[in-house]
C-alpha cells in the first residue's frame, strides 16, 4: 500500500469503488412473485374500470347496442347531465346517510361482540361464533327475504310481537331504510367481530390485567388501551365497511322492491341500475358508477391522510 497525494492506493494500481452495486435482484424479486396475481387484478379490475370510465365519454344506449346508430363522443356531456339532474343529488345525500349508519352501527355492534366473546366461556363463544359466521355465508338475496318474512305486515312475527298490527315497515322512507339497515349490520359485523376479536386475542395479558387492577372500566379499558392498540385493525375495517355499504344494492332492490315507492329509498348503486338497464341509459350508468368510485377513493384517502398526521403506521 502506497500513498498517493494523501490518498492510500493498492499496490496493483486500480481503484476500488466504495459504492456497493444496488441489489436489482433483491428489488426485482418480489415483482416476479407478485407478477401473475398482478396480471389477474388488472384483467378483473383496471381493464373493467377503463372500459366503464370509456363508456361514460359517449352517448351509448339501446340504439347503439343494437347497431342501429353508431356511437357518438359526449365528453362530459353525461356527467353534465348527471350533475344537472336533482334527484342524483338527493339520491347522493341519501346514500352518504344510510351507509354512514350502517358503518356506525356495523362497527359498534362487531366491536361490542367482539369484547364479549373475551369475556364469556367456551361454549357460548362457540355458539356466537357459528350463528355470526351463519348470518356472513348467507346470501344478500336470501337474508333480505328472510328479514322481509320476519317484518310481515300480515304474518311477520316481529308485529306481532311488538303489537303493531299490520304496520308496513317498507311503505314509510325511514321505517325502510331502517329496516335494511337492521339487515346490512346482521350481514355485515361479523367481519368486524372475528377481526376485532383475533386483534383483541394478540394483545398481552399483562396491559388488560394491569388496566383492570386500576379500577378502569370495561369501557375506559377499551377507549384508552384495546382501541388505540387495535387501530390499524379498526382502519381496515373501517375502509372494507365504507366501501360495502355505500355500494348496497342487493338489500335496497329486494327489501324496498327496486328502491321504494317513488324511488324514496334509492341508493346510487339502484339508482345506477335503474338508469343503464331500466331506462337503458347505458353511458349516464357508467358515469354514476364512476362517481362512486371517485368518492370512495377519496374517502379512503382522506381517511388515511387523517390517521397518517395522527402518527399511526399503516
Amino acid at each position: 500500500m502506497r500513498v498517493v497525494g494523501g490518498w492510500s492506493r493498492p499496490r496493483g494500481g486500480s481503484r476500488r469503488s466504495n459504492t456497493a452495486p444496488r441489489p436489482w435482484g433483491r428489488i426485482s424479486t418480489p415483482w416476479l412473485y407478485l407478477a401473475p396475481a398482478l396480471v389477474v387484478l388488472g384483467g378483473l379490475l383496471v381493464y373493467p374500470i377503463y372500459q366503464l370510465g370509456l363508456i361514460s365519454f359517449f352517448q351509448y344506449t339501446q340504439a347503439q347496442v343494437s347497431g342501429g346508430e353508431p356511437t357518438t363522443f359526449e365528453g362530459f356531456g353525461n356527467y353534465a347531465e348527471l350533475f344537472g339532474d336533482e334527484q342524483f343529488w338527493q339520491v347522493l345525500l341519501a346514500t352518504v346517510l344510510f351507509a354512514a349508519a350502517c358503518v356506525v352501527s356495523t362497527l359498534a355492534v362487531g366491536c361490542a361482540l367482539a369484547v364479549l366473546l373475551t369475556r364469556v366461556r367456551a361454549l357460548p363463544r362457540l355458539v356466537l361464533m357459528l350463528a355470526a359466521l351463519g348470518a356472513w355465508a348467507t346470501p344478500a338475496v336470501t337474508g333480505s327475504t328472510v328479514w322481509l318474512l320476519l317484518f310481515d305486515p300480515d304474518f311477520g312475527p316481529v308485529n306481532r310481537v311488538l303489537g303493531l298490527g299490520d304496520h308496513s315497515w317498507t311503505y314509510g322512507r325511514y321505517s325502510a331504510f331502517f329496516l335494511v339497515l337492521l339487515e346490512v349490520v346482521w350481514c355485515s359485523f361479523p367481519f368486524v367481530m372475528v377481526t376485532v376479536y383475533a386483534g383483541i386475542r394478540a394483545v398481552p395479558g399483562e396491559v388488560l390485567e394491569a388496566a383492570a387492577l386500576d379500577g378502569a372500566s370495561q369501557w375506559r379499558i377499551w377507549c384508552s388501551v384495546l382501541a388505540p392498540m387495535l387501530r390499524p385493525i379498526l382502519t381496515v375495517v373501517t375502509i372494507q365497511s365504507v366501501i360495502w355499504d355505500f355500494k348496497v344494492f342487493t338489500q335496497i332492490y329486494v327489501m324496498t322492491n327496486g328502491g321504494g315507492i317513488a324511488g324514496q329509498n334509492l341508493v346510487l348503486n339502484v339508482y345506477a341500475y335503474q338508469q343503464a338497464f331500466a331506462s337503458s341509459k347505458y353511458s349516464l350508468g357508467s358515469a354514476i358508477g364512476v362517481v362512486m368510485l371517485l368518492l370512495l377513493l377519496a374517502a379512503t384517502l382522506v381517511y388515511l391522510r387523517l390517521l397518517r398526521r395522527q402518527g399511526e403506521e399503516l
